[in-house]
């Protein structure tokens, strides 16, 4: 696959409405930029296996990575309304952090008996792309009874998607995730295992203490660490004076480091580890490096605005992962009307024009992505009229020690 030559800005019109209430400010005029975009095409072209991966990826693909994007972004749209509304008190969002997850995901295998995967609450994406509705998704915020924790905590998880649901304590998945990555090593099972922390989370009992039982055992086990710049409100050079992409080195085992805005980059870094494990070169720690483009949560935004440099929200706004990766498809060769479905099929014609093909087909996946978190988002708020947790089933599926 090869890109059309030269990089003509006017020519890369937004498909991905931004909103002015709900998205940060650097995004809301997004347009892309021709450094940022030449950034990009030296990323893929800087490893040689990376880019024999990317080249792998069929039309299809892409368009379901970039949807993935969208959905995840659009969720977090969603949360952010509800808290201007009231429905809900705060959310923790993945905005500008997208990437991290969704290419990360894509490159597992996902269905039944696939990988496993153990979001943190900046990977909240990752439900819906490993096959959770998204419904269960905002279900969770809302605290409704028809889900499968049945209102009892907003973290969730369901097996059966192979999603773990995520523990507050920063890192306390990562133990976790080692025994996981265990019993697929006995059970000889050619299955990965992949959790994310924060850089702040690297620095917990909890990182070493499953870092070093994997690394000791040789498990199966990739952990992604979300370098974000940001502990809540610590900087990262604060807390942490060693690189981040030299941790690996401290266990013994391979590491890999990505550009955590370039979904693409991300996907082949991740797809390099999760077949390191597959071959018993396990664990593996990829390092991708993005930036918190809001607060800890909905309720400190203004905080982090004026606790970190306004440069650094421009640097990294200019390098929104959603809107990068559109760009890049808008103007590449890919023959995207190939992966688009029946639809396209159904149409009287396309446009003839190769980027503007490219354009209108993106422009329905948006659609297409709006829409369904839109579904999504209203079956959730019906919940809440007709399967709030009514407290009968409050000493089910718990556990108590008898006192004297």
């Amino acid at each position: 696959m090869r890109l059309t030559a030269g990089i003509h800005i006017a020519d890369t019109a937004r498909v991905v409405t931004r909103s002015e209430a709900y998205d940060p400010p650097e995004y809301v005029s997004w347009q892309a930029d021709a450094s940022v975009l030449r950034e990009w095409d030296q990323t893929l072209d800087a490893s040689r296996s990376r880019r024999r991966i990317v080249d792998c990826l069929t039309p299809r693909e892409h368009l379901d990575l970039f949807a993935g994007l969208l959905r995840f972004r659009f969720m977090d749209t969603f949360l952010k309304r509800w808290v201007k509304q009231g429905v809900i008190s705060k959310a923790w969002l993945g905005t500008g952090e997208e990437a991290v997850t969704v290419g990360s995901v894509h490159a597992l295998r996902r269905g039944r008996s696939g990988d496993v995967v153990g979001p943190m609450i900046r990977n909240a994406g990752a439900y819906r792309e490993m096959g959770m509705p998204m419904a269960a998704v905002f279900r969770s915020y809302l605290g409704t009874g028809d889900q499968l924790c049945k209102g009892r905590d907003l973290h969730i998880g369901d097996l059966e998607y192979g999603l773990v649901p995520p523990i507050s304590m920063v890192a306390a998945l990562v133990p976790v995730f080692a025994g996981v990555a265990l019993a697929f090593k006995q059970r000889h099972e050619e299955r990965v295992a992949l959790t994310w922390v924060g850089d702040g989370s690297t620095r917990t009992g909890d990182f070493h203490e499953g870092m070093s039982l994997a690394a000791s055992l040789a498990l199966p086990l990739v952990v992604v660490v979300q370098n974000n710049q940001v502990a809540l409100g610590t900087r990262v050079e604060v807390h942490t004076r060693a690189p981040l992409d030299k941790l690996h080195v401290a266990y013994g085992v391979k590491g890999y480091t990505c550009d955590g805005n370039h979904v693409l980059d991300t996907y082949a870094a991740t797809a390099q580890a999760a077949t390191d494990c597959r071959k018993g070169r396990g664990p593996v720690l990829v390092t991708a490096t993005t930036f918190r483009m809001g607060g800890h949560a909905t309720h400190d935004e203004a905080e982090a605005r004026d606790m970190l440099p306004a440069a650094l929200f421009q640097y990294w706004g200019r390098r929104d992962p959603v809107g990068t990766y559109e760009a890049w498809l808008e103007r590449s060769d890919l023959r995207l009307e190939e992966g688009a479905g029946a639809w396209v099929q159904e149409r009287d014609a396309l446009p003839q024009e190769r980027r503007e093909r490219n354009r209108f087909l993106l422009a329905e996946v948006a659609r297409a992505a709006q829409e369904e978190v839109e579904r999504a988002a209203s079956e959730a708020l019906e919940s809440r009229g007709t399967a709030m947790p009514d407290g009968s089933d409050v000493d089910q599926g718990v556990y108590a020690r008898a006192c004297d």
